[in-house]
């Protein structure tokens, strides 16, 4: 869930968000939760730390998680440091009625027992319970202070070890120049953070373990085709800045009907006239659009799309399916996994329909992006595909 609305508008938009996630907690009842946030704090973090504080307090201690009696809050607070600032936040929360479950400390190389409720914050760094790397600036220079980053935990419940990875990768900083080149240049960066990301988490210095990455990958449709397709039969009309011939707006406009503007496209503007095309089935047809995780096919794994694109919603509390004309919609908000994860989601789904990859809040609005949310069962021992390998869970 990219959370950063929520420290804008905290009275309305944080009583909607809490208030449907509980209601998915209420439906799943999941055992095991793990809630990974981007954006947190929003634009003005060092004006929203009070309700940060609120945020997290309230998601402690609430009603609707009372069962849950294990927590472990991750939350990046550094925000004055440029060096290492990725306003992340990872909460994982351990229902009462399971028994032995275990997180990996990275610098000592052994499991530990997880008991109580413990929130770290302002230096992760120190941490060894996580591993935590912002993207070295060079990746996108456009931006002076990118927060893009990620945190990762690794966890062992029923003697099946996994890895669970918090994502941000890079955003479109200009509609006009995503719209340049297919794909665009936007997806060659997001694509080289995300190996970079791979890459890390299958390297040498730790037994490797299944795994999920999940976040903000801010993956877009492509734009040119998209553009292509959705003003087929319009004709275009460039506008250029007076004093430097720069483009700073494509219209394009119907050919016969009055030549009707059908879209205006400008740096922070995709002004499309019908966003229905978004949301009827989900906005499927779009999906065809939807490339950036092609290239990784042999090491990432995702469920089937079924909800509508994720972003840019609308921030106004009263609308909850109205999309912002600032960005082509798109679905930026995934859950993806290795071969291995892949298959002990789906394992288990063979017992029954147990396994659901949905968004939350289709109708209220719950800031620019909807959160997503996967839902499924782990057979004990699932993750251990050969009886001899040693158990993962029995260092205290």
């Amino acid at each position: 869930a990219n959370v950063g609305s929520l420290f804008d508008d905290p009275e309305n938009l944080q009583k909607n968000w809490l208030r449907e996630f509980y209601q998915v907690v209420h439906t799943h009842k999941p055992h095991f939760m793990a809630l990974h946030c981007q954006e947190f704090g929003g634009k003005n973090y060092e004006a929203s730390m009070s309700h940060v504080d609120k945020f997290v307090k309230e998601l402690l201690s609430s009603d609707a998680m009372k069962e849950y009696n294990r927590a472990r809050v991750y939350l990046d607070e550094n925000y004055k440091s440029q060096e290492h600032f990725t306003a992340l936040g990872s909460f994982y929360f351990l229902h009462e009625s399971l028994k032995n479950i275990y997180q990996f400390d990275f610098k000592a190389k052994k499991y530990r027992k997880v008991a109580g409720k413990e929130i770290y914050s302002d230096t992760l760094e120190s941490t060894p319970m996580l591993e935590k790397e912002k993207f070295p600036q060079d990746y996108f220079p456009e931006c002076k202070w990118s927060r893009k980053g990620f945190i990762r935990t690794r966890w062992c419940i029923a003697d099946c070890a996994f890895d669970l990875v918090n994502i941000h990768l890079f955003h479109d900083a200009s509609n006009l120049v995503a719209w340049e080149t297919s794909p665009s240049v936007y997806s060659g960066i997001r694509h080289k953070a995300l190996g970079y990301v791979l890459d890390r988490i299958i390297d040498q210095r730790f037994e490797k373990v299944s795994y999920f990455v999940f976040g903000d990958f801010n993956f877009r449709l492509d734009s040119k085709s998209v553009v292509e397709t959705l003003c087929t039969k319009a004709t275009m009309q460039t506008v250029r800045a007076a004093d430097t011939n720069e483009v700073v707006k494509l219209i394009f406009r119907e050919s016969d009907n009055d030549r009707k503007v059908m879209l205006q496209l400008e740096k922070k503007l995709f002004d499309y006239f019908n966003q229905e095309v978004f949301r009827d089935n989900n906005g499927t047809a779009l999906l065809e659009f939807d490339k950036e995780l092609s290239v990784f096919k042999d090491r990432l794994y995702e469920l089937d799309i079924s909800f509508p694109p994720s972003y840019p919603y609308s921030e106004d509390a009263r609308q909850g399916e109205q999309y912002m004309n600032t960005r082509c919609p798109a679905w930026c908000d995934r859950i993806l996994m290795s071969p291995s994860a892949k298959e002990l989601v789906l394992r288990s789904e063979s017992e029954e329909k147990v396994v659901t990859y949905d968004h939350i809040g289709p109708n209220v609005c719950m800031g620019d992006h909807k959160p997503v949310f996967l839902a499924f069962r782990i057979m004990p021992g699932a993750g251990k595909p050969h009886a001899h390998v040693h158990k993962c869970c029995v260092v205290q």
